[in-house]
């Protein structure tokens, strides 16, 4: 079992960037494939970013990719997101969470962390 926190999250104007970090407890993080997520008011968790164990592959959704990037370092049990050029339309709580299958997926994560707000105004 994994725990997650994730942090970073703020209020930024539009172009700005942030840097999310989730941290995870426990000594297997190495094993887990890791993604971001995210919900704006009213509407469904979205799929933003995922990673793999080894940090080999990743996978991002259109809406983010080219401006966002996902990375880890399982030395320090934590995934990161670097997201850039940010718009108003990423504004959403942003969640993390990790999962034990073999292949990068876009939903279905095992475990989750309680999520940092991300605002940006215009």
């Amino acid at each position: 079992q994994v725990q997650l926190v994730e942090s970073g999250g703020g209020l930024v104007q539009a172009g700005d960037s942030l840097r999310l970090s989730c941290a995870a407890s426990g000594r297997t993080f190495s094993i887990y494939n890791m993604g971001w997520f995210r919900q704006a008011p009213g509407k469904e968790r979205d799929f933003v970013s995922a990673i793999s164990w080894s940090g080999s592959r990743t996978t991002y959704a259109d809406s983010v990719k080219g401006r966002f990037t996902i990375s880890r370092d399982n030395a320090k049990n934590t995934v990161y997101l670097q997201m850039n050029s940010l718009k108003p339309e990423d504004t959403a709580v942003y969640y993390c969470a990790a999962d034990r299958s073999l292949e990068l997926k876009l939903k279905g994560y095992d475990y989750w962390g309680q999520g940092t707000q991300v605002t940006v105004s215009s």
